[in-house]
């Protein structure tokens, strides 16, 4: 019999989920995990399940436990509080919350979610780069201004698009752009080349890419090398008139210098999905930017069968635990995702 824990985690402003909304999206339930186990009840059958809330009795769950699935755990000391600890999921793509990882114990194996999110993420991707390509930031701007301004646009075949992150909601991305005649550049830490993309590139080539763009779509994972990686200088690069969606990290692109450019028109739309801090305060000045769309981190999270994704990557996880296999998704500790 495995040990399982499951730590939920109340809506606060400072942590995850930070509304009441995501709270009931990403909430592990008993009769959620019930009704996910019907699809594996021989790996259930090996279960023993404990679910509990934030930090609460968290230490007396864990002395026992084999597993746990959380978003983020008290790190301290892991190996004496959890001494059976085998395996930690993280229920999110990202993981840079928890670096440096220098807490996680050589045996434990650390996975994230990585996949749960590629139909939503690649929907919401792909809505965004037709919402660039026909004016919306700038027709949202305008309504406000009661402004009318008639902004023509084409079909977007023939366009080009950069993916900068070429995981699997930037191969969802590049999937549905592809079908429409859109021509796509990826861009990864390695350059290999994926089958949904036209092209591949390494980030050291991004300079090269980046003015060849009409859109740039930015979805890798927030590390030490990504920090900062859309820059003010790499800003200016970009095709004059071209829009940028960001739906990674906030850290990765310089939004400073993003409005600035904005501002000027280089820049022609944004769509940004990730703030920091979360919520983004009301007094930012980010709310009123022009040809700027803000949307609160829901790009690629499916509001009705987020846990059930979640749970059926687990449970596949929980089987290959049992049988002695490799899981699925682990994290690399020094690259940070």
């Amino acid at each position: 019999m495995l040990r399982v824990h499951i730590k939920n985690n109340h809506y606060r402003p400072d942590t995850f989920p930070n509304t009441a909304q995501g709270e009931k999206v990403f909430t592990i339930t008993q009769q959620r995990f019930d009704a996910a186990s019907l699809n594996h009840p021989d790996v259930a059958r090996e279960l023993d399940l404990s679910i509990g809330w934030d930090t609460d009795q968290f230490e007396k769950h864990m002395a026992a436990a084999d597993v746990l699935v959380t978003w983020d755990l008290p790190t301290e000391g892991l190996a004496k509080v959890a001494p059976n600890l085998k395996w930690i999921h993280i229920i999110g793509a990202g993981v840079e919350h928890l670096a440096p990882m220098d807490w996680l114990p050589t045996e434990v194996v650390l996975t994230n979610n990585k996949g749960v999110h590629a139909k939503k993420g690649g929907e919401f991707g792909i809505m965004s780069i037709l919402m660039l390509h026909n004016h919306m930031p700038q027709l949202i701007h305008n309504q406000r201004e009661a402004k009318y301004d008639s902004l023509y646009s084409t079909p977007i075949a023939g366009k080009t698009l950069v993916i900068i992150g070429t995981g699997s909601i930037g191969q969802s991305v590049a999937q549905q752009a592809k079908a429409m005649g859109v021509y796509v550049i990826g861009v990864s830490r390695h350059g290999h080349k994926v089958p949904e993309v036209d092209e591949a590139v390494s980030v050291k080539d991004l300079d090269s890419v980046l003015p060849r763009g009409d859109f740039v779509f930015v979805v890798t994972p927030l590390t030490d090398e990504t920090v900062n990686l859309i820059d003010e200088r790499r800003l200016g690069l970009m095709k004059p008139g071209a829009g940028l969606v960001n739906i990674g990290r906030a850290a990765v692109v310089d939004y400073d210098a993003l409005a600035v450019k904005l501002l000027d028109g280089s820049v022609s739309g944004a769509i940004l999905d990730v703030f920091d801090p979360e919520p983004l305060p009301a007094d930012s000045k980010f709310w009123k930017v022009p040809n700027l769309i803000v949307t609160p981190h829901i790009s690629a999270d499916d509001g009705n069968a987020y846990v059930s994704l979640t749970l059926e990557l687990f449970f596949n996880n929980m089987r290959r635990l049992i049988n002695g296999e490799a899981l699925q998704n682990q994290v690399n500790t020094r690259l940070g995702y």
